[in-house]
């Protein structure tokens, strides 16, 4: 008997997750409506409520799905890194990365938080992945004998902030090159003042 080389067809989820990524972030969580996601997925209109109930939900689950995407991407760049210095250093290569990959737009969790109102799902989540972020620069802060590491993490959040919006504007990676460079001064201030330099 012949065997079927027909790749398996992905679910109507994966298919509208996936349209909801790139509609959404190319164009923002208001401006798309759900009839473009549904034909760029290729489902029926039903599907779209029978896996997620709204555009709310679906909009909560594409940005739950970009935050673990991040939260894999940082990660696995940083495990290169030999020192904690180079470790923290590395969520700015991480970005630059990512900003030369060609349709970088920016920050896809403060985007859809300025479009979505207080107190909803959209706001929790966006809220979820910037404290991921934060927590993140604390512990990187932290290993790299930072003084105050939750001082600094607050600076380093601000800083990755102002880089995106930067490469969003701009369309290229210098932003977090640049960046990169003003963290690695940071770090320095924010080592303590026993005349021992900042492990390396």
């Amino acid at each position: 008997m012949k065997k079927s080389s027909a790749v398996p067809r992905t679910s109507a989820r994966e298919r509208l997750l996936a349209a909801a990524d790139e509609l959404f972030y190319e164009g923002g969580i208001n401006t798309v409506g759900i009839e473009r996601v549904i034909e760029r997925a290729g489902v029926a209109k039903a599907s779209l409520y029978d896996c997620f109930g709204s555009k709310e939900e679906l909009i909560r689950a594409y940005l739950q799905s970009r935050h673990e995407a991040r939260k894999l991407r940082i990660t696995a760049r940083l495990a290169t890194y030999d020192t904690p210095r180079e470790r923290l250093l590395g969520v700015f290569d991480a970005m630059e990365e990512l900003m030369a990959s060609g349709n970088f737009r920016g920050c896809a969790f403060n985007r859809a938080a300025s479009e979505s109102k207080a107190g909803g799902s959209i706001q929790t989540t966006c809220d979820e992945a910037r404290g991921w972020m934060r927590e993140l620069f604390t512990g990187l802060a932290r290993d790299a004998g930072a003084g105050d590491p939750e001082a600094l993490a607050r600076q380093l959040v601000l800083l990755y902030d102002g880089a995106a919006v930067s490469g969003q504007l701009e369309l290229g990676s210098a932003a977090a090159a640049t960046a990169r460079a003003i963290a690695a001064h940071m770090l320095d201030a924010a080592a303590p003042k026993t005349g021992k330099p900042v492990p390396a």
